[in-house]
């Protein structure tokens, strides 16, 4: 018997799962069509079985309590535990505790979005002009307020939107989003809650499938693709994209680009450029123990770094400036965050390159021997977001002038074409999985709302 879906969506990540799911439960047919040969997209769980640990190649952190993620966990009694520990940085030589968030927050603080948009940079430059007055203290916290600009949303300090940070925290302010948390199993977790809902809803999904066409016109749509075996064509009456805006804004035959024809709306193209990906490395580094249990910071101090949650470095010549640990669980894994320009240098080069370069950071920041290092490294997991085709970076921020583009972005075009994905979130959680759940319900509601057109 042929299948003849009434919604084809394009993309098994957050927000094309949680559409699917909505639209199935609603009665309709649904087909989802994913690039890759696993669910998922960004969030890519892989685990050590060695250390029984989940390694994240992709999202790691539940950010606050937003309801669109815990509702989810919390229906299958998945175990979350809050990240703790403590913050290290690495300063002036020497390594100290640090209240890095806190004084960073002084600073976000003053951002309001009552007047024109600006960059990040020239708020910074207009409330707190660099002088010769200037303390040392104030000009280390405008150092770290732009470290954790690019490094948490992986902007560049000189493109992001002013107005667009301020309706982020806003949204953060909305579900306790200074708190972070893991679930057991990482994101394995929620991917696993996602597969067991697309199954009992009987959705078809097609894997390995790349979509490189998609003609349409009022009411009609032809997909033309590759899933392995040659070309296909698929008709549906309503199609909903949501691949990432990187995609999108990829020239036409580059791999994974979609051509649309008729093109898109000048008033969608428009919102894509003020939309950017942003640009980060990960990389797992697993131990064969936990040797910064036994390191002491320094000499003169008799404590060591067994509890330690976040290490940051100021000095802004390394390769990968922040890490983290698997607090609470304490795991032998360490993890680097290369984001932008760090990214931008890493991005491309081997594994054994960024492994390297991955161990001469840590042997900067950690009083420990590099070649020690090495010989302590079991494995190390790496994957390339901004080489990826079917993903092209790691998730948006918002250019100056553009906080109106997430929601222009998200609309539908003459009832036929839908977009969802973290980059349509309205909501203020643009590059979050919840946002791009979120964004999956919004159209699927769309859709539904205009079911009678079918």
């Amino acid at each position: 018997m042929s299948f003849t879906p009434q919604v084809v969506i394009i993309g098994a990540g957050a927000a094309g799962m949680s559409a699917a799911i909505d639209l199935a439960n609603a009665g309709l047919k649904v087909q989802i069509l994913e690039a890759r040969d696993r669910i998922g997209g960004r969030m890519f769980t892989k685990h050590d079985l060695e250390i029984n640990a989940p390694i994240e190649l992709g999202a790691e952190f539940i950010h606050g309590r937003s309801p669109e993620l815990w509702q989810l966990l919390r229906e299958k009694n998945v175990s979350i535990s809050e990240v703790g520990g403590d913050n290290w940085c690495r300063e002036d030589d020497e390594l100290r505790h640090c209240d890095f968030f806190s004084e960073v927050d002084d600073i976000l603080a003053k951002m309001d979005a009552s007047g024109p948009d600006e960059s990040f940079v020239d708020f910074l430059h207009r409330c707190f002009p660099d002088s010769d007055s200037e303390g040392p203290r104030r000009k280390k916290a405008k150092r770290r307020a732009i470290s954790y600009v690019t490094g948490f949303n992986a902007a560049d300090p000189a493109k992001v939107s002013a107005h667009w940070l301020v309706q982020e925290m806003q949204a953060e302010e909305k579900i306790e989003g200074e708190r972070a948390f893991r679930s057991q199993r990482g994101y394995y977790d929620l991917i696993e809650i996602f597969r067991q809902k697309l199954i009992a809803a009987k959705i078809d999904i097609q894997l390995n499938t790349v979509i490189e066409n998609v003609r349409w016109r009022d009411g009609e749509v032809e997909i033309f693709g590759n899933n392995g075996d040659g070309k296909i064509t698929i008709s549906t009456p309503k199609l909903l994209i949501t691949v990432p805006a990187g995609v999108l804004q990829a020239a036409s035959r580059e791999r994974g680009a979609i051509q649309f024809i008729p093109e898109l709306p000048l008033e969608k193209l428009s919102a894509l450029a003020k939309i950017e990906m942003g640009k980060v490395i990960r990389v797992t580094l697993c131990f064969h123990e936990r040797f910064w249990d036994s390191l002491h910071p320094s000499k003169a101090r008799s404590e060591t770094l067994s509890d330690m949650s976040f290490l940051f470095s100021q000095t802004g010549n390394e390769w990968i400036p922040t890490w983290w640990t698997t607090m609470p669980q304490k795991y032998p894994i360490l993890v680097g965050w290369a984001p932008f320009r760090a990214a931008e240098k890493l991005s491309g080069q081997g594994e054994d390159f960024i492994k390297q370069k991955a161990l001469e950071t840590l042997s900067q920041l950690l009083p420990i021997d590099k070649q020690k290092l090495e010989n302590l490294l079991k494995a190390i997991y790496v994957h390339d977001w901004q080489n990826d085709p079917f993903s092209r970076g790691a998730y948006s921020y918002v250019k100056v002038g553009g906080e109106d583009s997430p929601a222009a972005l998200g609309e539908s075009i003459e009832n036929t074409l839908f977009f969802a994905g973290e980059a349509t979130d309205i909501g203020g959680n643009t590059g979050t999985v919840h946002g791009a759940i979120a964004s999956g319900k919004r159209a699927a509601n769309e859709i539904l709302s205009g079911s009678n057109s079918f």
